[in-house]
C-alpha cells in the first residue's frame, strides 16, 4: 500500500509533534532507487520540509537497525520512514516501536518510494507531510 491509497483520517495528526524523516535505502543497491538521486532526495527534504532533521540508514529491519532504532526512537515523536512498502514497515518495526514505548500506527509515518525519480519522491514526502500537518 503507498501512502497515495491512504487516507488523511488514517494518519497520524502531527501537529504538535516533531517529525525525523529517514530514509531507509535497503543497502543503497536497491533496483528499486535507481531512478533517484539519494543524496539530492535527502537534502531536498533537509532543507525544504517541516522535519527536526533527515538521513539515510542503509538497513533498517537488519539487526544494527533494530539496534539503531532501540537506541534512537524516543516518545512524543513521529518518524516518517522513507523506503519499501508500509505494510512491510509496519511488520518490521513494529518491536522497536512498542518497545519504545510508541504507537506504531500512530507514531510510523511509512510511505513507499521506490521506483520513483527524485523529484516524485519529494514531492509524495511534502504532501504526506502536509496532509498529517492539517
Amino acid at each position: 500500500m503507498s501512502i497515495s491509497t491512504l487516507s488523511v483520517s488514517e494518519l497520524e495528526k502531527t501537529e504538535n509533534k516533531k517529525i525525523g524523516f529517514i530514509f531507509c535505502v535497503c543497502t543503497g543497491k536497491c533496483a528499486g532507487f535507481s531512478k533517484m538521486d539519494m543524496w539530492d532526495f535527502i537534502n531536498i527534504i533537509r532543507a525544504e520540509c517541516p522535519v527536526e532533521y533527515a538521513f539515510i540508514h542503509p538497513m533498517l529491519c537488519d539487526e544494527d537497525g533494530e539496534r539503531f532504532l532501540a537506541e534512537f526512537l524516543k516518545k512524543d515523536r513521529v518518524y516518517m520512514v522513507a523506503g519499501c512498502a508500509p505494510i512491510m514497515q509496519k511488520k518490521l518495526f513494529k518491536d522497536s516501536f512498542t518497545n519504545a514505548g510508541l504507537d506504531i500506527n500512530k507514531d510510523l509515518i511509512p510511505i513507499d518510494i521506490r521506483n520513483m525519480t527524485t523529484q516524485d519522491a519529494v514531492a509524495i514526502v511534502k504532501r504526506t507531510l502536509e496532509e498529517t500537518q492539517k
